[in-house]
């Protein structure tokens, strides 16, 4: 298989890198499992994380992961940089490169940064989410998560729920689970899910038509507050209309569905509290299986400081 520098999305990735990466992370998991083993794989190697917007599951489980391989780890922070004073992408680029960085893991607000980092320097870039573009290292946690809760992806239904048309999550995820062989569909408010014309997705408006649908995986994405301008959100509104209420939950259970989020939860919007602790509840997993697939793409990058 040809070495790959930068994993900038899920689309640029061949199929057979998505299953090597899925594959890895099982041995990744095996090793983390053992007394937290510190494998050697990125031994004298230097991991930079980059965030221009907030984050604590994505930068501390890609920190956590760079430490089980046996790197040096750095974390820039934005807020107390020079970029608060005007520096530019190019110039942060630059005063990154002259630090000699292996990888660099990049968030950033705008769509097309990472990519545009991975293009003037040598070092493996990975995109941590860039706007509503794409979150890949999401797709895999939550596809190695499906994997291992069923024993496979093939023939899989999962239904994302909440709002798809502004959602990275949903994008880069939804295309994974297609090209692994599982079946995918949306539901949400109707201005916020694509119609199926551009998605080629079946889109559904109400939970009866998604129950009928019989997922497997019922994913609610999070309502994220911080970008909503509507200063009075109606949570409990969109709880009844496409949240898991306890009533919900009941049939879920009932039919052995599992439930997925990428965090953190808005408790009482996306899910009552009960959902929490629901037996084929998979957040928690998720959060572990964070690092799990976090440590297989990076040992899959390689830098061209490493060729």
């Amino acid at each position: 298989m040809q070495p790959r520098k930068d994993l900038l999305d899920i689309a640029s990735l061949r199929d057979e890198e998505l299953r090597a990466i899925l594959d890895s992370a099982v041995e990744m998991k095996a090793a983390f499992l053992r007394d937290g083993e510190q494998l050697p794989n990125l031994r004298g190697r230097s991991v930079l994380t980059l965030f221009y917007e907030p984050s604590t599951r994505t930068r501390s489980s890609f920190e956590l992961a760079a430490h089980r391989l046996g790197a040096h780890v750095t974390t820039f922070t934005v807020g107390t940089s020079s970029v608060v004073k005007g520096e530019s992408v190019h110039d942060t680029i630059d005063t990154l490169m002259s630090m000699k960085q292996d990888y660099i893991i990049v968030r950033h607000k705008n769509s097309g940064i990472p990519a545009v980092i991975a293009r003037h320097c040598k070092a493996a870039v990975i995109n941590a989410g860039d706007g509503a573009h794409a979150h890949p290292s999401q797709a895999f946690l939550d596809a190695f998560t499906i994997r291992e809760h069923f024993g496979s992806l093939a023939g899989r239904r999962v239904i994302i729920i909440g709002d798809i048309l502004h959602s990275r999550v949903a994008r880069s995820t939804s295309l994974m689970l297609k090209r692994l062989g599982a079946e995918v569909a949306y539901m949400g408010p109707g201005s916020l899910v694509p119609p199926t014309a551009h998605t080629g997705l079946p889109r559904f408006t109400h939970w009866d038509a998604a129950f009928d649908w019989q997922p497997d995986v019922i994913y609610l994405l999070r309502v994220q507050n911080e970008r909503i301008d509507t200063p009075f959100f109606p949570a409990a509104d969109y709880h009844q209309a496409f949240g898991i209420t306890e009533e919900r939950l009941q049939r879920i259970a009932a039919e052995n569905m599992a439930i997925m989020h990428p965090g953190p939860v808005n408790r009482g919007v996306e899910l009552c509290d009960a959902a929490m602790d629901y037996r084929n509840c998979l957040v928690c997993q998720q959060v572990q299986n964070g690092v799990i697939a976090r440590m297989a793409i990076l040992n899959h990058l390689t830098p061209q400081t490493l060729r």
